[in-house]
C-alpha cells in the first residue's frame, strides 16, 4: 500500500504542474468530527501513508478520537474506532451503514455491483444474499464441504508428516494457503481444474489491487488521472482474465452431461448453473455476475482461513504455556490414535474455541472493514453525510483497555466463562462485521480453523527451526485483502508418539 501512495503524491505533483484543482463550495455547516490537518488535492494521504494503514489510522486515532474525519483525495472518509461507536453504526443505524465503499476497482471486480460483497444495499443485493445463504451455504453445501475439508485435511497430514521423517522444515503459511485454494477450489467446481494454478494466480493479483487505492480510486471524477494512470487498465486486464476462465470452465460444463445434476451432488458453480437455467430470479445470472461471485467465495474462503491459521500458530509458538494447555484439552477429550478429526468431533474443545477467538481479536484478518453512508446520520454528535466513506478499524476496537484488559497480551482465557461469539452481537468482538452485511461465510472460514488446528495440534509438537527464538520471531504484517504474515512461517513439526494413525497415499 505504501507503494501505492508513494506513486500517488508523484503523480498528484505532476498533475499540480499541468493543471490547477481546487474543491469547489462553501463551508459546511455539518458538525464532522475531528481529524489530522489537511492538503489541498490529496486531503489527509499524507498522514495514513503505510505499509499497514490499519496501525497508522489506529495511531491518529488515539490523537483525535473514536470518530475521526480523514479527506482520502476527493473522498470523504470516518474512521470508527471503539465498540460504543461501532455499535450506533452497526446496531442503531445499520440500514443508514447498509452501503458498500464504492470505487472504481471495487464496481469493475464487483460487476458494476452486481455481487454479493461489492453490491449496493437493495433489491439486488438481497436476492444474491438469499442465493448466497439458501443455495451456496446451504446445510447440504455445509456437509459436503466437511468432506472436502477432512480429505484435504488429511493430504496435508500426509505431506507433514513425509517432510518430519526427512528432517525438512515446514513453510507453515504455504501448506496452510495451499490447502484453503484446494478447499475452496473443489468445494465450487467439484475438484481440481486444468486452469487453477492460472486463476489462483490471477486471483492474487486482485486481492492485491482491491487491497489497495489507486488513483483512480483516490480521485475518481478526474479524467485526468484516469488517462495518467495505468491502475483502471490494469484492473481490468485482471478482471478480464478471472472472467475468462470462469467462462472457459462454465462452457466445459454445460458442454458435458454435469452442465444438469443431481442437487444433492452439485458443486457450488453448479447451483449457480441450476438457477440459470430456472431462470426464476429477479434479476439475471449472467456468467459474468457468476464469476463475480465466484470471486466473493474465493476472496472470502482463502486468504481469511489461511491468515487465521497462519497468526494462531505463531501465536502458539509463542505461547508455548497455551500451547501445551490447547494440546493437552484436545488429545485428552479426543483419546489416543486418532486418524483424521473431523468437524463432528470437535465438541468440547472449548480451550481451542478461546484460542481462535484470541487470534482473530489480536488479528482480525480484515481490520478495517468499510461501508458508505446512504444518508446523513449523526454518531456521537458529530454528522456523518451521505456518500461518506466508513472504516470500522476492528483492529482498534479489539484493543479498547475498557473491554480487553492488557489488550496487547494473548490470552484465550479472557473468554472463559463469558458469551462472546462471532456473530456481532458484541460491538467490541466482531472480527466478521456485523448488522446486514455481515460476512455471510463466517462459519465457512471458521469450520475449517478449526478443523485444521484440531489436526495439527493433535498430531504434531511445533518448534522453532534451530537458532529461533521467541523473541526474534519476526511478527510483521502485510496488508492486502486480509492482513497477513509478512515473512513466512516456518516451523519443525514433531509426530506425536500416535500419530501412526495418519493414512498414507
Amino acid at each position: 500500500m505504501e507503494g501505492v501512495y508513494i506513486l500517488c503524491f508523484t503523480a498528484l505533483s505532476t498533475l499540480v504542474a499541468l493543471c490547477f484543482v481546487k474543491f469547489s463550495g462553501g463551508k459546511s455547516k455539518a458538525k464532522l468530527p475531528p481529524g489530522p490537518w489537511t492538503l489541498p488535492m490529496i486531503g489527509s494521504l499524507h498522514h495514513v501513508i503505510s505499509k499497514v494503514p490499519h496501525r497508522k489510522m489506529f495511531e491518529l486515532s488515539r490523537r483525535y478520537g473514536p470518530v475521526m474525519f480523514l479527506k482520502l483525495g476527493e473522498t470523504p472518509t470516518v474512521v470508527v474506532s471503539s465498540a460504543e461507536a461501532a455499535s450506533l453504526m452497526l446496531k442503531t443505524n445499520d440500514l443508514a451503514f447498509s452501503d458498500r465503499t464504492r470505487s472504481v476497482t471495487f464496481d469493475i471486480f464487483g460487476c458494476d455491483g452486481k455481487d454479493i460483497a461489492f453490491a449496493p444495499y437493495g433489491d439486488h443485493w438481497r436476492q444474491m444474499r438469499k442465493v448466497c445463504v439458501v443455495e451456496l451455504l446451504s446445510a447440504k453445501q455445509v456437509r459436503r464441504m466437511e468432506d472436502i475439508r477432512a480429505d484435504e485435511v488429511g493430504n496435508l497430514l500426509h505431506s507433514i508428516t513425509a517432510g518430519a521423517l526427512d528432517g525438512a522444515m515446514v513453510n507453515f503459511s504455504k501448506k496452510v494457503s495451499a490447502l484453503s485454494n484446494d478447499v475452496v477450489s473443489r468445494a465450487v467446481f467439484g475438484g481440481k481444474f486444468k486452469q487453477q494454478d492460472e486463476y489462483i494466480s490471477e486471483l492474487d493479483k486482485a486481492f492485491t489491487l482491491v487491497s489497495g487505492s489507486s488513483l483512480v480510486d483516490l480521485f475518481p471524477s478526474s479524467q485526468l488521472v484516469r488517462w495518467f494512470s495505468n491502475g483502471e487498465r490494469e484492473v481490468r486486464k485482471v478482471y478480464d482474465g478471472i472472467q475468462r476462465i470462469i467462462a472457459e470452465i462454465v462452457d466445459e460444463r454445460k458442454a458435458t452431461s454435469h452442465g444438469v445434476s443431481s442437487t444433492d451432488e452439485e458443486d457450488l458453480l453448479g447451483a449457480l448453473l441450476r438457477l440459470q437455467r430456472e431462470d426464476t430470479l429477479q434479476f439475471p445470472l449472467t456468467t459474468d455476475v457468476m464469476g463475480a461471485v465466484l470471486f466473493d467465495i474465493f476472496a472470502g474462503g482463502t486468504d481469511t482461513s489461511a491468515s487465521a491459521l497462519e497468526w494462531t500458530m505463531t501465536e502458539l509458538v509463542t505461547n508455548p504455556r497455551v500451547m501445551a494447555k490447547a494440546q493437552q484439552e484436545i488429545r485428552q477429550v479426543l483419546g489416543e490414535h486418532r486418524t483424521v478429526i473431523t468437524n463432528s468431533d470437535l465438541d468440547g474443545l472449548h480451550y481451542m474455541q478461546n484460542v481462535i477467538k484470541e487470534v482473530l481479536r489480536l488479528h482480525p484478518p480484515v481490520p478495517l472493514f468499510a461501508r458508505s453512508a446512504r444518508e446523513d446520520c449523526n454518531i456521537m454528535g458529530y454528522d456523518i453525510l451521505k456518500g461518506t466513506d466508513v472504516f470500522v478499524s476492528l483492529f482498534a476496537i479489539s484493543r479498547e483497555e475498557r473491554y480487553w484488559e492488557n489488550p496487547e497480551d494473548f490470552k484465550p482465557e479472557r473468554f472463559e466463562n463469558n458469551t462472546i461469539d462471532y456473530h456481532g452481537s458484541y460491538a467490541q468482538y466482531i472480527p466478521f462485521g456485523a448488522g446486514r452485511r455481515q460476512c455471510p461465510g463466517m462459519v465457512f472460514a471458521t469450520s475449517t480453523v478449526d478443523i485444521v488446528l484440531a489436526n495439527l495440534l493433535y498430531h504434531y509438537d511445533w518448534m522453532l527451526p534451530d537458532g529461533a527464538t521467541i523473541a526474534t520471531l519476526d511478527k510483521s504484517e502485510k496488508f492486502r485483502l486480509t492482513v497477513s504474515r509478512k515473512y513466512d512461517l516456518e516451523l519443525k513439526a514433531i509426530p506425536h508418539v500416535w500419530s501412526n494413525g495418519i493414512p498414507s497415499k
